[in-house]
């Protein structure tokens, strides 16, 4: 289907519109739920859309394939509630079934449970961005042994001026 910037549809409709339209592979796993893929600066991401009808929520995930072992859980934790502090939209969290690293955001949509184009391109550029962000503070946790406070220090740190 094509949208416009004016129109509103279904919100896993309107995602899987979105990214048809980018190229990006993508699935309808229900009529309430979308899968798709997307390349990050880091890593590809799943991303997932969840419609709950009955709360008029859309769900939003982003799954950067981050695994978390049993001897790095608590310094994950640590670094989830670090990095939780400075989000405004969603959060982290790890996911007990599978110890997979995830972003989540609720979407709390009007009555009628349309989504706008530009209400879409802004989930998915959301959680792009914030996996982009702190892939590399799970990184330096996970795989480098930095101290949660350290790798997210490590991660924060923006280049300055152009290579």
């Amino acid at each position: 289907m094509d949208y416009s910037a004016e129109d509103d549809a279904a919100p896993v409709e309107m995602l899987a519109a979105l990214f048809e339209a980018r190229g990006w592979p993508c699935e309808m796993v229900s009529d309430e739920e979308m899968s798709g893929e997307v390349q990050g600066s880091w890593a590809n991401y799943q991303l997932r859309g969840i419609w709950r009808a009955e709360d008029r929520v859309l769900q939003f995930l982003c799954l950067p394939d981050i695994r978390v072992t049993e001897d790095k859980r608590t310094a994950a934790h640590e670094l989830l509630c670090l990095v939780n502090e400075q989000m405004w939209l969603g959060h982290f969290d790890i996911w007990s079934n599978g110890d997979v690293l995830l972003y989540r955001h609720g979407a709390l949509l009007g009555e009628d449970g349309r989504l706008s184009l530009d209400m879409a391109q802004a989930l998915v550029e959301c959680a792009i961005d914030e996996c982009d962000r702190f892939y590399p503070a799970f990184q330096f946790v996970l795989w480098g042994d930095k101290s949660p406070r350290a790798a997210l220090e490590a991660a924060m740190v923006d280049a300055a001026g152009e290579a």
